[in-house]
């Protein structure tokens, strides 16, 4: 027999009475601690009040802390809708923390200024600016950029957080960061690229949410137009966003129509999460693609690597975008088609994904439908 021990006055008087009491941290999920029977009559005589499970819901609910499976951030298997956080609003603050490469002061500004520009309040983190004092490029320590990290997402003024930049770095603060304490907070948007899939799938994995691969700070202040509009939109608009595929020359690899969660992100990343505990695979997805810089065989190894890991298993479709830097281009979307073309689902190329200032903005862990008829990729939100 297992019970439930809950507080009806407060989270924090709830951890404190357990911690006092011996239970593991780990044993709390969502609302609740689950307690084994041999410590029933230990919490009672300490000053619990044993009460029928109705009582426990009608408390809960009275208090204001219940936390149903549906809207709490908790692990969700691949494949599924992610549970989606509030639009920003007007007034909505943006938390800037670093948790990559050194980051340029004057790049950084230019991205505050335009995340102000539409209304929002930006903080940046205490660290962003740091440098780490032997490895040139990280901004400072795995603990300080971890530490920035967990305190925006724990600040429940939060609504969004915008990684400072990309570069190398974020995988060394995923170990660091408690993902339980993370999960009993507020869900709220995370928006990045290239180094931030790292974050994409961790965030997937444990808290089960919507996230967007868009810009991070600094390459929003020198993105064009189109693309910032875009990715405004998708946080403080989503719903007028329907078809990714709008104005985009997209070139049509296997025909077909598919329906699937979107997923994906820099194939680098993709890759390098292989075998870890964030690793999540494409099962029941629909792929989207990218990398910058990798010579055409280093993208044909990290392609050739997720396949023989399983990774793609259960794909349903793919969409493969910006690879500049990676060599001629022909050779780039000829290991592409050689790789992923066997996997018999519709597929297609060209969409304006990645490091590219004009890149598309892209949700996921939100459904969509992929229809080549029709050169579109539907968002059902």
């Amino acid at each position: 027999m297992w019970s439930h021990l809950v507080s009806d006055v407060s989270f924090a008087e709830l951890h404190d009475f357990a911690a006092r009491h011996t239970l593991p941290r780990r044993g709390f999920e969502r609302d609740h601690y689950d307690v084994p029977a041999e410590r029933y009559d230990d919490l009672v005589a300490a000053g619990a009040i044993p009460v029928a499970p109705r009582e426990v819901i009608r408390r809960l609910d009275s208090a204001g802390l219940r936390r149903r499976k549906s809207t709490a951030m908790a692990a969700r298997p691949p494949g599924r809708v992610l549970l989606r956080p509030p639009a920003l609003e007007a007034g909505g603050l943006v938390a800037v923390p670093a948790t990559a490469g050194v980051v340029p002061p004057d790049r950084l500004a230019a991205g505050v200024a335009r995340l102000e520009s539409w209304g929002l309040r930006v903080r940046v983190g205490a660290h962003v600016l740091d440098k780490h004092r032997e490895l040139s490029y990280l901004a400072g320590p795995d603990e300080s950029r971890a530490a920035d990290f967990t305190d925006a997402w724990l600040n429940p003024e939060v609504s969004a957080l915008m990684p400072a930049r990309g570069g190398y770095g974020t995988q060394r603060v995923l170990d660091l960061v408690d993902w339980r304490r993370l999960a009993e907070g507020v869900p709220k948007l995370l928006v990045g690229f290239s180094d931030v899939t790292a974050l994409h799938q961790a965030v997937a994995g444990r808290l089960g949410l919507m996230t967007v691969h868009g810009h991070v700070v600094t390459s929003l202040g020198r993105a064009d137009a189109a693309s910032a509009e875009s990715l405004r939109r998708l946080l403080m608009e989503p719903e007028s966003l329907l078809d990714l595929f709008d104005g985009a020359d997209i070139d049509i690899v296997a025909p077909g129509r598919a329906s699937g969660v979107l997923t994906g992100g820099n194939l680098a990343l993709l890759a390098a999460e292989i075998g870890t505990q964030f690793s999540r695979p494409a099962h029941g997805g629909i792929v989207v693609l990218e990398d910058v810089d990798e010579p055409t065989f280093r993208v044909d190894r990290l392609l050739t690597h997720l396949l023989r890991t399983g990774w793609f298993e259960g794909v349903r479709g793919v969409v493969t975008g910006a690879f500049p830097g990676c060599g001629d281009p022909d050779q780039v979307r000829a290991v592409l088609v050689d790789r992923l073309l066997p996997l018999g689902v519709p597929m297609v190329s060209g969409l304006d994904f990645g490091h590219t200032d004009t890149m598309a903005s892209v949700p996921f862990g939100v459904a969509a439908t992929l229809d080549t008829d029709r050169r579109a990729l539907t968002l059902d939100w």
